[in-house]
This record gives C-alpha cells, sequence and structure tokens, in this order.
C-alpha cells in the first residue's frame, strides 16, 4: 500500500465563491446611508428637547422654566396641554419628580444611542413607548383622526433597530463587540 500526500498548491484550492448576497449594491449602500442619516436626525430631535428642557434655550422653554433653573420639564404640557381619555392620568404626573426624571433620562438616552448608533434595540424600545406615551396625551391629534407625527417616529425607530442603523456613521459595530452586549444581545 502506497500513501499519498496531497500538496495544496492555489490551482488545487477552489476560488472563493461570491454569491449575490455577498456583494452591496448602490442602492444598498444608499439606503444604508439613508438610514442612518435618519437616526441621526431623529437623535437630535431628542437631544435638542432634552437641551431646550434643561437650560431654556427659548425655542419651547423660557430660560425661566428650565429644570436646571426649578422648572418642571412635564409640568406644563402634561398639565396644561393634554386632553382626551387620559387627561386626568397624566394631569396627575405633571410636574412629579420621578416623571420629570424619567423623561429627561429619556430624551437624553435616547438622543445620545441614536446619535452614536449603540443600543438601537433598548433606544428602540424606550423610544417607541415615550412617543405613544407622548401620542396618547393628544389624542385625538390635531391634524388627523388618528396618526401623527409620533407614531410615525415609533415606527421609524423600530425600523432603525431592525435594520441595523447604527453600524453605518455610527458606533454599532464596536458596541456589539463589547462583552457586556455579547453576553446581552438586547444592548444592541
Amino acid at each position: 500500500m502506497t500513501a499519498t500526500i496531497e500538496r495544496i498548491t492555489t490551482n488545487t484550492i477552489a476560488p472563493a465563491v461570491r454569491t449575490t448576497r455577498d456583494v452591496e449594491t448602490v442602492r444598498q449602500r444608499a439606503a444604508r446611508y439613508v438610514f442612518a442619516g435618519l437616526r441621526i436626525a431623529l437623535g437630535w430631535i431628542f437631544l435638542w428637547a432634552f437641551l431646550d428642557k434643561m437650560f431654556g434655550l427659548g425655542h419651547e422653554t423660557a430660560a425661566k422654566n428650565a429644570w436646571i433653573n426649578g422648572g418642571s420639564p412635564t409640568k406644563g404640557f402634561l398639565a396644561f396641554g393634554t386632553k382626551g381619555p387620559l387627561e386626568g392620568f397624566y394631569h396627575g404626573i405633571a410636574g412629579a419628580a420621578w416623571a420629570d426624571w424619567l423623561f429627561m433620562t429619556g430624551l437624553v438616552g435616547i438622543g445620545i444611542a441614536l446619535v452614536l448608533g449603540i443600543g438601537m434595540r433598548v433606544a428602540a424600545v424606550a423610544g417607541g413607548v415615550l412617543l405613544v406615551m407622548m401620542w396618547t396625551a393628544v389624542l385625538p391629534p390635531a391634524n388627523n383622526p388618528f396618526l401623527d407625527d409620533h407614531l410615525i417616529y415609533a415606527g421609524l425607530l423600530a425600523g432603525l433597530a431592525l435594520v441595523g442603523a447604527g453600524n453605518t456613521l455610527g458606533l454599532g459595530r464596536a458596541w456589539a463587540k463589547l462583552p457586556l452586549v455579547q453576553r446581552l444581545p438586547w444592548l444592541r
């Protein structure tokens, strides 16, 4: 019986097979960047709301009503701007310290996560809950029998998380490699 030794050379190795799934099309690349841009823009909406309420930059919140000056970020709107079937609930929590802290923490946390492209799943869930609550505070919406921008933004958040929008123009890939995120994938 004779033994043979197979020599592996470049001629004996099959070339890597590339499928159409491996090649990103121009359309797919453009879509990644569109979603990344939408992610950053939506993050800025959350961050701006936080900054305006924190420092009273004068857009929606006067300096005298800023949180940093003792104002409440929830009192004005929840006490005077709510209507509909949940009006009593929202009036009851207007100006509560815990509601102020949850609201402001949510705004800054969701905003930072979106701008940086990290924690997209958590940001999508937290942002979705916050936006749906804001939608329920003014039922029915002013310009439509049931739909307004809060629900559109909530849907966009879900879509951004599903397509991994934090990986383009963001730190999503690096975030996913962290040991904590590896152990707890829901933090992606």
